[in-house]
């Protein structure tokens, strides 16, 4: 069973991926994780290390707060 949060964090990232034109590839590289972990991350079929979630964060060029709200 998937965590719902995972899903929503996942979303929430493919969402600000894609708003600024990224490739799965493109943000893997900026982060420097493996595209399959931003895959895995984006399903949710993963729970993300808080260094990859800074990473990520970084590359969006975001807070890790902005990125774990979900109201936004």
């Amino acid at each position: 069973m998937k965590n719902i949060k995972l899903l929503e964090l996942g979303n929430k990232i493919r969402l600000e991926r894609m708003k600024r034109g990224f490739s799965q590839e493109k943000l893997a590289e900026l982060a420097n994780v493996s595209i399959r972990t931003i895959s895995d991350i984006e399903r949710g079929l993963t729970d993300i290390r808080y260094t990859n979630l800074l990473q990520i964060a970084s590359a969006f060029e975001i807070t890790t707060s902005e990125l774990l709200d979900f109201k936004l």
